[in-house]
């Protein structure tokens, strides 16, 4: 049973809405590189700590998603629980990711579209919420926030042909879809959408300067630890 919660468009915080753009900004570098499209962007009082994007073909490393590329950089200068970090995530994290995030005690996941083949926040397995895990605490997970966007995304890297598979398939015949069903879960309970909105007003109440009148407006960049590839370069916080 898909255990997904999205959130209604018209429930969803500009807040969370501006730093998902960052995240987006970061998938269109993957899809760049012909990595799938995935980014994300980590955020701790209103500010990005760190961030970061699909390198799996470019390391040959299955296990360099979005998120676990930005936990490398960010883990030596927070450590764990990142209770009081949101991450902001193109697609649902898979299983691996998301087990990864609960281990290092996330507070909180807003992400783009589902990942209904290794979703781990409810669309395949609920890492996020099991009790069944003990590996610190559940987090809460929830998505649809430019979630045409990122599927567009992601029909865009399928559509090309992917040199670093084992059996490159053709797709000159391909035709992108433009139309996008709706998520599985279209009912958002109503304290689920007040505790995300009020967790999204928190976090601009402490930087004012994010406010809504602005939330059109591209997100700057300064604050952050930047991904870099490992190996080349030691990671240091760009100055706001």
């Amino acid at each position: 049973m898909n255990k997904a919660v999205y959130i209604a468009p018209e429930d969803q915080d500009e807040v969370d809405l501006g730093w998902m753009r960052e995240a987006l900004v970061m998938a269109e570098e993957a899809l760049d590189n012909e990595e799938v499209p995935v980014g994300c962007v980590f955020v701790r009082d209103g500010k990005a700590i760190a961030r970061a994007r699909n390198r799996t073909n470019e390391w040959r490393n299955a296990t360099l998603h979005a998120e676990l590329e930005a936990i490398d950089h960010l883990l030596p200068f927070n450590p764990p629980p990142l209770s009081q970090i949101t991450l902001y995530v193109t697609v649902e994290p898979c299983v691996m990711c998301a087990s990864a995030l609960r281990q290092v005690g996330i507070g909180r996941v807003v992400y783009g579209c589902g990942n209904d083949r290794f979703g781990g926040c409810g669309s395949v397995l609920d890492v996020s919420t099991s009790s069944m895990l003990d590996t610190n605490v559940s987090f809460e997970a929830v998505g649809g926030y430019y979630r045409e966007e990122a599927i567009m995304l992601l029909r865009r890297f399928y559509m090309s042909e992917n040199q670093n598979a084992p059996n490159p398939k053709k797709k000159t015949t391909r035709v992108l879809k433009t139309e996008i069903p709706p998520p599985p879960n279209v009912t958002v309970s109503a304290s689920t959408s007040a505790n995300a909105s009020a967790t999204a007003s928190a976090n601009q109440s402490k930087n004012p300067s994010r406010s809504n009148s602005n939330a059109n407006l591209p997100l700057p960049i300064g604050g952050t630890l930047a991904s870099t590839p490992k190996g080349t370069l030691t990671p240091t916080a760009d100055k706001a």
